[in-house]
């Protein structure tokens, strides 16, 4: 059957102004991923950990901040009174479980959401070419790999929930240690796991699509690997900005959920009805600011790190 002239005129374009296809994809070592997400995880740990508590008790503080003393008292806690070099000591509350979270999160996500994509290229691509156009399907199989591996992030949520509760609220562990907790709380420690999950999809999706978009759209790469050190600097700021707008509100819940008392637990619907009622809705935007400036950089220096790392550790292999 000959091919009709649609058909005909569309191959021709795709000679003319190629553009990267869904289906295509430059497979990175499993060894040079782990490596390249791990390194990325201890790098942005050993900078940015006082960063996280700062936003972190930001977001917990339920009231209003008016005054300078105030800000002081919410940030630095019972240390608001120490010298300067026991206020910062202070923001590295629950660094073990910040360590042990962070890294793991990072070679999980940077280091995983490749092999989604390598799954979703091999036996979908083709879909996200037809439904999308190729370039635009490219970038959205990225972001979707990306929501799909956010999700499942809530398999070490127990990590995070004890490092923000080391950050926010100290008292709740009363002098009981790692295994202690764990086997007096056991699946507690997954409470807000629908709200985290909620976060992580729309979250990573952004993350990754918003990355992908920029390579794809303003420095039209076929490979994505190709980018520049400069260009993944780019890519990345474009990621985490989406990312950490989108995730936003969903953040501030599952913060709230997490460092309640593991006896006095709250659920997340009865969080947000308070918040509306009390505090209104910008309520939900708290801590977006410090996290824009903050915690972002953050997130840009991390996914930066792991985007140019992997292929250069692919490349040593």
């Amino acid at each position: 059957m000959a091919p009709s002239v649609s058909d005909a005129a569309a191959k021709v374009a795709d000679v003319a102004n190629p553009k990267s296809s869904a289906k295509d994809y430059k497979k990175e070592s499993t060894t040079a991923r782990m490596l390249g997400a791990g390194c990325a995880g201890i790098a942005e740990l050993m900078v940015f950990h006082p960063v996280d508590t700062t936003a972190k008790r930001l977001m917990s503080n339920y009231g209003k901040i008016t005054t300078a003393s105030q800000l002081n008292t919410v940030v630095f806690k019972d240390k608001a009174g120490a010298s300067v070099g026991g206020r910062f000591l202070s923001l590295f509350p629950g660094l073990g479980y910040a360590a042990a979270y962070k890294i793991l999160q990072r070679v999980y996500k940077y280091g995983g959401q490749p092999f989604a994509r390598d799954y979703l290229a091999k036996n979908h691509g083709d879909s996200f070419d037809r439904t999308f156009g190729k370039g635009n399907g490219k970038a959205i199989m990225h972001a979707t790999a990306g929501s799909l591996i956010g999700i499942g992030e809530i398999v070490i949520l127990p990590l995070d929930v004890l490092k923000i509760k080391r950050q926010t609220n100290p008292e709740a562990f009363r002098g009981r240690g790692l295994f202690k907790i764990i086997a007096d709380e056991g699946f507690g420690l997954y409470r807000g796991w629908g709200w985290t999950a909620a976060r992580n999809a729309p979250g990573s999706f952004a993350l990754f699509g918003g990355s992908a978009a920029a390579k794809e759209y303003l420095y039209k790469l076929e490979d994505y690997n190709a980018a520049s050190w400069g260009q993944n600097f780019v890519a990345s700021i474009a990621g985490a900005s989406a990312s950490l707008i989108v995730s936003a509100p969903l953040d501030v819940i599952k913060t709230r959920i997490q460092n309640r008392n593991f006896d006095n637990p709250e659920s997340g619907f009865k969080i947000v009805s308070k918040m509306m009622r009390n505090e209104g809705f910008s309520s939900f935007f708290k801590g977006l600011t410090p996290k824009l400036l903050m915690t972002g950089p953050k997130l840009v220096f991390s996914f930066w790190l792991a985007q140019t790392l992997i292929p250069a550790f692919n490349k040593m292999m």
